[in-house]
């Protein structure tokens, strides 16, 4: 500041007081910048703005450029760089056409911006054909672009017209092909390439484990030692291929692989050069396998033999042993884990939750440092899971009051917690926030469709699921025919069920627990009879307890209550408590105290601290007029020392 006086003092010296004047005036003007002595060197606050763009905060970038009175090219692509990143394409291609000068840099930018949807990939290469020069990443920006989009007809196009392909250009190429499903021109266009390098055997091997060609996969990596490019780093494509064969439960294979890697470099074996170990991913990839082949001893002896680990190690043994209900375990490596991220605690958190013990859930749960969304869904899920219905809705208020918004999982968690509830009100409050927050998807919808029908509000169910039209899956069936026959509207349950078989869907075990019960409700025993054959018969689908106790109910409540009784006796599992309930409820409405009271003495067993079979047994007692009988349930009841509950059901079934 100091010589800046003196040059003004030399120029008032030297020069009319005119010119003086106007240098003076740009003085002024070029101070009243911030920090304007800085805009000397362009290069600190084109770091500046590049700073900004990685750190998120694309505005700020753009008030700070819009500052700055000298730019060069550097400054004009850094902020069209951070618009094209944050999908801003508008804005950049506003500052392209405002660029007083542009290089090639410029221009694969915003055709990088275009490429990414297909619907604006033609102005991206109008862009193309309008450069006065190209480069390898112009020509590799577009055909990725066509690539990624399905357009290998133009992606295929472009790439003959390239004059100077490099590896990336024929990698690019490889993986549109295998990501089309186009498992053949990819290998041709393999089997062509002049130099190989490691991505594009980790590439071929990737693409044709996810077209579901894994032989193939393991086939091309085994004959890279024969191949005369010199490609030797290929520990990428081998961990590919141990999750591959991991994901295909080809345990043995993947271990045989895992084993073929040496762990250190001095491990190669007579002439043979290895330039390749394993690594931490290697490790990661083998557990993994083991974990989803049930096999945790053997992931476990393979972690405590691992040297270096990293979170992920950790994590998959963690959610391993929450994955079988091992939280004793888990929590042990838990607490060893060096530094537990946000997936550990979540772990933890849906572990101790899936199994019912939501203290030690909701204690982990508080004690997360960083709550993500996860982390909540995962505590609301388990309240709902678990039937604490009003503890998850405090908890979605808690996770509102906190500035969090509430995604699809936990919207889909919220409305079934309200079905459970048959909380009208909080459901229709939460089919606002579906409607404000997030696109429905199909569990969404079905869940609102249950909500609604547990609510009692089947022509909004049914509003819900005509708006799905084609999106409909097998439970969007199963939940709109189960909530008419929760209704008691039988006959429009199956009306819906041979819809659901005409546009082929095939139903599940679920469909037919709904389907026998709206045969139950309207009476209809040979439908029942007929349904529980077709269900065995028809479509390969083993009877379940609850399918008992519906076929049960059927004929029972219909006055067939020896052949209900014939039913149980021929069932390939011991009778539960439903089973029981429902034979009992028929008895009661036909007066056969005989059967009755083998159904009550059998829930007695089930349900010692139950007051429902003895209330049910008295009554029947005292309106076939056996005074005794009923004075001996009433006296066994108070020495057993059993209170009578308000409102019982064993048919719970829908």
């Amino acid at each position: 500041m100091r010589s800046l006086k003196r040059t003004c003092l030399w120029m008032k010296l030297q020069w009319e007081p005119s010119n003086y004047r106007s240098v003076i005036i740009g003085l002024k003007k070029f101070s009243s910048l911030p920090h304007w002595d800085e805009n000397l060197d362009i290069r600190k606050w084109n770091k500046k703005v590049s700073n900004f763009i990685r750190g998120g905060q694309i505005n700020e970038a753009r008030r700070l450029f819009d500052t700055l009175q000298y730019k060069n090219t550097v400054t004009w692509n850094s902020m069209i760089s951070g618009y094209v990143k944050n999908r801003e394409i508008v804005k950049a291609r506003k500052l392209f056409d405002e660029m007083p000068q542009r290089d090639v840099v410029s221009w694969n930018l915003i055709i990088s911006g275009y490429v990414r949807g297909s619907k604006q990939i033609e102005e991206g290469r109008y862009l193309f054909d309008q450069m006065p020069v190209r480069d390898k990443v112009s020509w590799n920006t577009l055909i990725g672009g066509y690539a990624r989009n399905g357009k290998m007809y133009e992606a295929l196009d472009m790439f003959r017209r390239m004059n100077e392909r490099d590896t990336i250009t024929w990698n690019t190429m490889i993986t549109g092909f295998l990501q089309n499903g186009d498992v053949v021109r990819a290998m041709e266009l393999f089997k062509e390439m002049p130099q190989r390098d490691s991505a594009s055997i980790s590439a071929l091997v990737s693409g044709l484990i996810q077209n579901g060609k894994l032989d193939e996969a393991a086939k091309v990596l085994f004959e890279v030692k024969s191949l005369s490019d010199g490609v030797t780093d290929v520990i990428h494509a081998y961990n590919t291929l141990i999750a591959g064969y991991g994901q295909c439960g080809r345990i043995v294979e993947a271990r045989r692989l895992f084993d073929q890697i040496p762990s250190h470099l001095d491990e190669g074996r007579g002439e043979e050069q290895v330039s390749f170990v394993k690594n931490v991913v290697t490790w990661n990839s083998m557990m993994m396998s083991y974990i989803k082949a049930g096999d945790l001893s053997s992931a476990r002896e393979l972690f405590d033999n691992m040297l270096t680990r990293d979170v992920i190690s950790w994590n998959t043994m963690i959610s391993g042993y929450t994955q079988v209900c091992n939280l004793e375990e888990a929590a042990k490596l838990f607490h060893e884990m060096p530094n537990p991220d946000s997936q550990s605690w979540n772990s933890m958190i849906s572990g101790y939750a899936q199994n019912g013990d939501l203290e030690l859930a909701r204690s982990f749960f508080d004690k997360t440092p960083i709550k993500s969304l996860i982390s909540w869904n995962s505590m609301i899920s388990g309240y709902e899971q678990n039937g604490e219905y009003e503890e998850a809705v405090r908890l979605l208020h808690q996770l509102q009051g906190e500035g969090e918004r509430p995604d699809k999982h936990t919207l889909s968690a919220v409305l079934s917690t309200c079905a459970g509830l048959s909380a009208l009100h909080l459901g229709m409050q939460i089919h606002q926030l579906v409607i404000k927050l997030v696109i429905a998807d199909v569990p969404i919808n079905n869940a609102l469709i249950t909500m609604y029908s547990r609510c009692g509000v089947i022509s909004d169910a049914r509003s819900v699921f005509d708006e799905m039209a084609l999106k409909r899956d097998v439970v969007s069936w199963n939940s709109i025919i189960g909530g008419y026959a929760y209704n008691g509207l039988a006959v429009e349950a199956l009306k819906f069920f041979e819809e659901m078989k005409s546009e082929n869907v095939k139903p599940t075990h679920i469909t037919f627990v709904s389907v026998l019960s709206a045969c139950a409700h309207a009476g209809l025993v040979d439908e029942g009879r007929r349904q529980f054959k077709s269900m065995v018969y028809e479509y390969g689908i083993e009877p379940l307890m609850e399918h008992f106790a519906s076929l049960v109910d059927v004929i029972g409540r219909n006055g067939y209550v020896e052949e209900a009784m014939n039913l149980i006796k021929t069932m390939p599992f011991e009778p539960d408590s439903a089973v029981w309930g429902a034979l009992l409820g028929a008895c009661r409405i036909h007066n056969n105290v005989d059967f009755a009271i083998i159904a009550a003495e059998s829930l007695m067993k089930l349900e010692p601290e139950s007051s429902a079979p003895y209330v049910m047994l008295h009554r029947l007692y005292t309106d076939a007029g056996r005074w005794e009988d009923a004075t001996r349930v009433k006296t066994m009841m108070q020495g057993n020392k059993i209170k009578k509950q308000a409102g019982y059901s064993w048919i719970g079934l829908q």
